[in-house]
């Protein structure tokens, strides 16, 4: 399975290599290069790499002024360093390539740029020599979930409580007064894992500690135990979208000052104070702390009728961005890939449409992670060779209105959230061209060790989308699923059609993806939710992919409620609890048949035996105990291609 060896991949680590991408340089030369360096000056014009500019900002009005008269692409050329924003850089319409022709943000030849959001945090002392508890102080205005000390995260202060907890009404009583006076417990964190259904890790802040009574954040603690349920036409009650409350005790407690221990740290938001329980033989005072600040490094939003079209990014590293928004009384209350329910009627109105009496629609409509980087209402958008490490939210974000981008020969890890996002589920039957996703690739990514924080997240989360290519992609050690697509299939549950939506023709092939569901179950190395296209022609196709190692259970390729249409062929499977699954029946058509499926000469363990009847189609498939039995064609094609082999080689800059 060419080099991509997955020992040999995590022997150390993100130390694999200290080297970067080789970037493909352009073809020819640009109509100008508008240079950038850290050391560079704002008053100078950026003709030359002696004229060098400093921001990112200040590039962006040279740009814009270089836009209108283009006769070749425009470049923007990054030199080695970090260029560290004080705001995002926000890209619209006008920032945007003319006459035939792109704005390419790169790095310059040899270079290896960081697109940063974080600030240094300096001037520590020993704060509690009895706990060894170190302090520096913080900006005034910095609100974080991170924190890395030589581009390493280290975790927040978590634990398990000092009492015990009884659940009552809004929170839980605690057996003593331990935590009385435990500092700032708004900060603090109920994490529950699998709480929510065991694809799922809700969190929900605590509200109040007195003396003996913890009372939790709402709307958080309400979407989380109050979520409403429907009984279908065999008296079964279910939820329409996974299980009804959190009634379990948490599994974590973090975020708490009197949990820090070696490694960890804490926030003081009151005294803007970072605290620090240093390792063993580790001098604080000697490494380099970065804090993340702010919550978009890059975004990209246009309109329908204004897009933000023909911009590339070669070879930049974007990090140190976070994601404050599960810090509020909204907290983490998790449906699935990290959407979750929000508002004072999140657990029974929002996006329960017309399902639920005072439904909001559109049904499935819950809150999206935002990524770090986002676009929306965009053309021709390229990430080729680029970074997304040491992130908050989700790494790179393509929403609704995405149109014919391209992600190549990219890098996600160490991301918080979902890696890379795909789509939207707020829109399911679009009237306007514009307003669909269409069109985009996802070619010869490595994703691994994403999902960090929020471990429901998905390494390439699809919502509602159409020609869709995500192909030759290496996925691993992810703590659920590789790959997830589509949206909308819960009604299932109660004998009710799959909500319609516009997604037909995406297609999964030659992907490879091993050691995921390392953390949570019921998930999939290719995972299907809802109704993917008109037909088998026009529907979904899983070809040509290798799927092994998966460690919690599931299926390797999942199709789950109201999915259906979908061609599945082709693919090596292997040390999997199940191939694939599942048979539903089909309430589209109430005809007593089932969601079509094609599934036809794989290569998997336990595999089904020829069925056809009731639309699936399964013959052909090949049982096997491990990758000898999977064609070598097969096995040699699936992943990352040689051209794009440096991504699994890739380190960190700095």
């Amino acid at each position: 399975m060419r080099t991509r060896v997955k020992a040999a991949l995590f022997a150390t680590g993100l130390a694999l290599a200290a080297t970067g991408f080789a970037v493909t340089p352009a073809t020819s030369a640009p109509q100008q290069v508008v240079h950038v360096a850290p050391d560079g000056d704002d008053t100078h014009d950026g003709t030359s790499e002696a004229q060098a500019v400093r921001t990112l900002q200040r590039a962006q009005q040279l740009v814009r002024g270089l836009i209108p008269d283009m006769t070749g692409d425009v470049s923007v050329s990054l030199g080695t360093g970090t260029y560290a924003l004080s705001a995002p850089l926000q890209l619209t319409a006008a920032d945007s390539g003319a006459h035939g022709h792109r704005v390419v943000w790169t790095a310059a030849p040899g270079a290896r740029p960081v697109v940063s959001g974080g600030v240094p945090i300096t001037g520590w002392k020993l704060s509690d020599s009895g706990k060894n508890i170190w302090s520096a102080p913080a900006p005034a205005t910095l609100r974080t979930r991170q924190l890395y000390v030589n581009g390493a995260r280290v975790p927040r202060a978590t634990g398990t409580l000092p009492v015990t907890l009884t659940r009552i009404t809004g929170g839980y009583t605690t057996s003593s007064a331990a935590m009385d006076n435990w500092r700032n417990p708004k900060d603090i964190d109920f994490v529950y894992t699998g709480g929510l259904g065991a694809w799922t890790q809700p969190r929900c802040p605590v509200s109040t500690i007195s003396p003996t009574t913890i009372k939790m954040a709402q709307p958080c603690w309400d979407n989380s135990t109050k979520r409403v349920m429907r009984t279908d036409d065999s008296g079964r009650t279910v939820e329409l979208v996974g299980r009804q409350a959190i009634t379990e005790l948490p599994t974590a407690v973090e975020n708490a000052y009197e949990l820090l221990s070696a490694g960890e740290w804490y926030l003081d938001n009151t005294t803007h104070t970072v605290f620090y329980v240093p390792k063993p033989g580790e001098d604080i005072t000697q490494e380099t702390v970065t804090a993340p600040a702010l919550e978009t490094l890059v975004s990209g939003n246009g309109t329908a009728s204004a897009p933000v079209h023909d911009i590339t990014f070669s070879g930049l590293q974007f990090s140190y961005a976070t994601w404050n928004f599960p810090s509020t009384p909204e907290g983490f209350s998790e449906i699935q890939a990290n959407y979750t329910l929000t508002g004072a009627h999140g657990f029974d109105q929002q996006g329960l449409c017309q399902f639920i009496a005072n439904g909001k629609c559109p049904y499935g409509n819950w809150t999206k992670e935002p990524g770090n980087v986002s676009f929306s209402y965009d053309r021709n958008i390229t990430f080729t060779r680029d970074a997304f490490a040491h992130l908050g939210a989700a790494g790179l974000d393509l929403g609704t209105g995405s149109q014919n981008d391209l992600v190549q020969g990219s890098v996600f890890t160490d991301i918080s959230g979902n890696g890379l996002e795909l789509g939207g589920v707020d829109l399911t039957l679009p009237t306007a061209a514009a307003q669909h996703t269409s069109g985009n690739r996802l070619l010869d990514n490595h994703v691994f060790a994403t999902s960090v924080e929020y471990a429901g997240g998905i390494g390439m989360d699809i919502g509602y989308t159409e020609h869709t290519t995500v192909s030759h992609n290496q996925l691993d050690h992810v703590p659920y699923s590789g790959i997830s697509i589509g949206w909308g299939g819960w009604p299932d549950k109660v004998k009710i059609k799959a909500e319609p939506n516009y997604s037909n023709n995406n297609t999964l092939s030659n992907n490879l993806i091993f050691d995921h569901m390392q953390q949570l179950a019921d998930g999939a190395g290719i995972y299907t939710n809802g109704n993917t296209g008109p037909d088998l022609a026009g529907g979904e196709k899983v070809t040509g992919n290798v799927i092994h190692d998966q460690k919690g259970a599931g299926k390797a390729v999942y199709t789950d409620n109201g999915a259906g249409n979908i061609t599945i062929t082709g693919n090596g499977l292997y040390n999997a609890p199940l191939a694939w699954g599942s048979k539903h029946t089909d309430y589209t058509l109430n005809k007593g048949t089932y969601d079509p499926l094609d599934i036809e000469n794989n290569y998997w363990e336990n595999g089904s035996a020829d069925y056809n009847q009731k639309s699936v189609l399964i013959k052909n498939n090949h049982a096997i105990t491990d990758a000898a039995g999977i064609p070598a064609s097969i096995r040699a094609n699936a992943g990352v291609e040689p051209a794009y082999a440096d991504v699994l080689t890739w380190t960190p800059a700095g």
